[in-house]
């Protein structure tokens, strides 16, 4: 079943780190963006340098690739076990190369409630069903210096012939059209520098006053009379 496989997100992460403490509480961030944009490579960096972030593990129904862990990798699930997952545990999910993919609700809350926020690199779609059920999401959107140069990266990665370029060359104006749902433009023109920009959000968001508790700044307004 889904669940014995870890499609309830149970199994994944870590948990807090040993002595990490926080003042605000946890939440999403999603990374969207059309392909070739850069995406995953933003997220490995990230992930790697703040221990406080994790990244969302999705449920999939493709076999797995030599080398790949349930749990970690993804959470591998039959057909019949992901249409029974979308009526509840899942916050979104698509179909790529005719198999499934999928986001567990489940996991995203154990990770929050461990003191982690979760780092999403989905589509724009996925990107807005989150956002509904999880309304405390930060939505940050990579962009391309020009389409040109997005174009030239798609073809430097020599994945696609012409009909399969177009395709996704299309599907970029369709993701890029649809940002103006995100909070947040980070153009991917220098790795350090979009790494460094989308750090400094994730930073940002986390200093909210609407993050912290409500009796957060209590402590600091009292003194003691002498």
């Amino acid at each position: 079943g889904g669940d014995a496989e870890g499609g309830d997100g149970e199994t994944a992460g870590a948990g807090a780190e040993p002595g990490m403490r926080r003042n605000s509480r946890a939440f999403p961030v999603v990374i969207s963006g059309p392909s070739g944009v850069g995406k995953t490579t933003i997220e490995d960096r990230l992930v790697a340098a703040d221990p406080t972030l994790v990244a969302s593990v999705s449920t999939t129904t493709r076999p797995p690739r030599e080398g790949e862990k349930s749990g970690r990798d993804y959470f591998f699930v039959g057909r019949d076990v992901f249409e029974q997952m979308k009526e509840r545990e899942l916050v979104e999910w698509a179909e790529v190369h005719e198999e499934w993919y999928g986001t567990p609700r489940r996991f995203i809350e154990n990770e929050m409630a461990a003191g982690h926020d979760v780092l999403l690199n989905i589509d724009v779609q996925g990107g807005i069903r989150v956002k509904k059920v999880f309304p405390e999401a930060v939505m940050i959107f990579i962009l391309p210096p020009s389409f040109e140069t997005l174009k030239q990266r798609i073809i430097k990665r020599g994945l696609d012939d012409d009909l399969d370029l177009e395709t996704r060359l299309d599907n970029a104006v369709e993701e890029i059209n649809a940002s103006t749902n995100y909070d947040y433009f980070v153009v991917n023109d220098e790795l350090d520098d979009a790494v460094d920009k989308t750090q400094s959000i994730i930073d940002a968001e986390r200093c909210r006053r609407n993050r912290h508790e409500a009796g957060f700044v209590a402590g600091f307004g009292r003194r003691d009379k002498t």
